[in-house]
């Protein structure tokens, strides 16, 4: 309303300062007219006339004025009416909002009230009442969700189980081989007849000397095929090669078998080196240190429940590496600890179990820290530690728990024998002892300068006693 009447003015000001310019321009124009008519006295006429022209201005300027005046209260009464309306519009809404605050307040006010009977009621408080709800919400649905989880774990278990079983089905495929162990008897094709008689020799004395000499029994047969039966597997492969020598030279005689018996013992190490170079070829493992070879090599002699470690070392180091491959495992990683995870067993010279032995080897050495984890991990001693000890674990387990792999009852059999011997042994007058025949026969090699003829048959009594008493033979 204010702006308004200020406008209104200004207008009217403006309107009344211009006619004011415009009668002082007249009028000072009439004075200097009238002057120069007074002045001249001719020209009267001229200024009546601008006299009239003068007024006639005015009067067309007031009227003008009057009506821009008009007009311009037109407009201010228009603008009053609008402001009106509005301020009239705007005192509506503001009661309309004062109504709805009140109604919120009131609407606030009886929530709280509600929410503090229900506390009452219920005894909780929001957080507890929110509590409440979420658990019963879940309590109702724990029954649907644990059916879903054990129906999503037994479809992943059964996809897991077929795939896993491929897995091994293929990697057992691959971890098939060739190499076929001597458990007690290794055989010896013949050239000739003629070579079966030299063997023999002239009654028979070739073949008791080459007996004595090596603690192992032959057997010949009608074919020229001759067998070597002892349980010492290190002491067969001696007269293995020591027969092979003396078949090549063909001069067989007791004290030539005694010299070539005695050089090939001496040539073990060179036997275990060639054995272990073997099995690292076959299984792609090279620059090995040669004391772990040479270690190695041992594998050909060593039985573990009646399985051959170097079968048990190639098959599981087969499988092992497929199921490496299979799974992204390192491959290197698990061919070395499949190669070394029992290299524990081979060691005699140090007391301890299989697998702290080959860690201490491994550390020995030098090699790399996940393959000695998987030789302390293999037998769960500790918790795997990674993928590739897991892997070893799964090979190890599928090559010696297959059917027909291990037959314990040789691993028993073995110590039944060596006990035997080592019965005899332990007499101070007894220089070696060979046990046959399944225990049955046992011949023992006395130290002349310590036992007699005569005592010689009272050491065999003593023998035989400790043998009935100490010895399994079940």
């Amino acid at each position: 309303m204010g702006v308004l009447d200020k406008l209104s003015r200004s207008l009217r000001d403006k309107l009344n300062r211009e006619l004011e310019e415009i009668v002082q321009q007249e009028r000072h124009s009439s004075e200097d007219k009238r002057r120069q008519t007074v002045l001249t006295g001719g020209k009267q006429k001229v200024a009546g006339s601008t006299k009239i022209r003068a007024s006639q201005i005015i009067a067309g300027a007031r009227d003008e004025a009057l009506k821009i005046k008009q007009e311009a209260n037109r407009l201010a009464a228009e603008v009053d009416r609008r402001l009106g309306a509005l301020e009239e519009r705007k005192k509506i809404l503001k009661e309309r909002a004062e109504e709805i605050e009140a109604q919120r307040k009131e609407l606030e006010k009886l929530r709280q009230e509600e929410k503090a009977k229900l506390e009452r009621v219920a005894g909780l408080t929001k957080e507890e009442a929110r509590q409440l709800v979420l658990r019963s919400t879940e309590k109702e649905l724990a029954g649907q969700i644990a059916r879903q989880i054990r129906k999503a774990k037994e479809e992943v278990k059964a996809q897991v189980d077929n795939e896993a079983k491929e897995m091994l089905v293929e990697a057992m495929q691959h971890g098939v081989t060739d190499y076929v162990a001597e458990y007690t008897v290794s055989t010896v094709s013949l050239p000739d007849e003629d070579i079966k008689g030299r063997i023999i020799g002239r009654e028979g004395r070739n073949i008791r000397a080459f007996e004595r000499t090596t603690g192992v029994e032959i057997e010949l047969d009608e074919a020229n095929t001759l067998h070597l039966s002892s349980f010492d597997p290190i002491r067969r492969e001696i007269a293995k090669r020591a027969l092979g020598k003396l078949i090549r030279d063909r001069r067989i005689q007791p004290s030539r078998i005694e010299e070539v018996v005695k050089k090939t013992r001496q040539e073990v190490d060179k036997i275990l080196l060639e054995e272990g170079e073997k099995l690292c070829h076959l299984l792609e493992v090279y620059r090995l240190h040669p004391d772990l070879v040479k270690l190695l090599g041992r594998f050909k002699f060593r039985f573990s429940y009646g399985q051959n470690m170097i079968a048990h070392t190639l098959e599981e180091t087969k499988i092992g590496v497929q199921l490496a491959y299979e799974v992204g495992a390192n491959v290197n990683v698990v061919r070395l600890g499949c190669l070394l995870h029992d290299i524990g067993k081979v060691i005699n010279e140090e007391e301890g179990t299989h697998v702290q032995l080959g860690v201490d080897l491994a550390r020995k050495y030098r090699l790399p820290e996940p393959v000695i984890a998987c030789i302390a991990e293999h037998h769960e001693d500790r918790p795997f530690s990674s993928a590739e000890s897991r892997v070893v674990w799964v090979a190890d387990a599928v090559s010696g728990s297959r059917p027909g792999a291990r037959y314990e009852p040789h691993e028993e059999y073995l110590k039944r024998m060596t006990q035997i011997e080592q019965i005899a042994k332990d007499f101070d007058e007894v220089q070696e002892a060979f046990a046959y025949q399944a225990g049955r026969d046992v011949r023992v090699l006395v130290k002349p300068e310590k036992v007699s003829d005569d005592e010689l048959v009272i050491l065999a009594n003593k023998i035989t006693r400790a043998l009935e008493e100490k010895a399994s033979y079940a």
